[in-house]
């Protein structure tokens, strides 16, 4: 008899029907603040931005960018159990195409499910996919912020810029109160 192996093209893991935020901090005073880049044009200097912004007016203690290996696919089990054990938020993106929002979305599920509070960032006009992956992901009410698209042919004052619009919405989401 041959038998077969079905793979499951969501992504979803067991775990994946917990849609539970991970705690709360409502200061980032001392904290340290993760940058997960996914590789997209403007991503490192968007979350740079903003990670600059969390240290100087939010008391961060530091920032550390991390570099994903693929821009369409979720961070490896490695990366992620190296980011879980340095970091105690975290933002990741850019994903401004179908594969990469989706990826960005995963992403941040996955971390918050790990404990880590986590803004996830897509273009808005892949918002929808992001929402779709949240779905399937078991965590439709998953909370992420959408950067005005396009996003990748922004010049750097342009990605600052949108840094800033970004940044109540990120604080928002991290829970931080203002």
């Amino acid at each position: 008899m041959t038998q077969e192996l079905v793979l499951d093209p969501t992504g979803a893991t067991a775990g994946s029907a917990d849609s539970t935020l991970s705690a709360r901090t409502a200061s980032l005073r001392g904290l340290t603040v993760g940058l997960l880049d996914n590789t997209k044009p403007n991503t490192t200097d968007l979350l740079h931005a903003i990670g600059d912004q969390l240290q100087q007016s939010y008391g961060a203690a530091a920032s550390k960018l991390y570099t994903k290996d693929y821009f369409g696919t979720p961070a490896s089990p490695e990366l992620v159990d190296q980011i879980v054990a340095e970091v105690d938020v975290l933002i990741t993106g850019v994903g401004d195409c179908g594969s990469c929002s989706a990826a960005t979305v995963a992403d941040g599920i996955q971390f918050e499910r790990a404990g880590i509070p986590t803004v996830a960032i897509t273009s808005d006009s892949f918002y929808p996919s992001g929402r779709a992956m949240a779905q399937v992901q078991g965590f439709p009410g998953f909370d992420f912020y959408a950067v005005h698209h396009p996003f990748a042919s922004l010049t750097a004052d342009e990605v600052r810029e949108r840094a800033m619009t970004a940044l109540p919405d990120v604080l928002r989401i991290l829970g931080v109160e203002s």
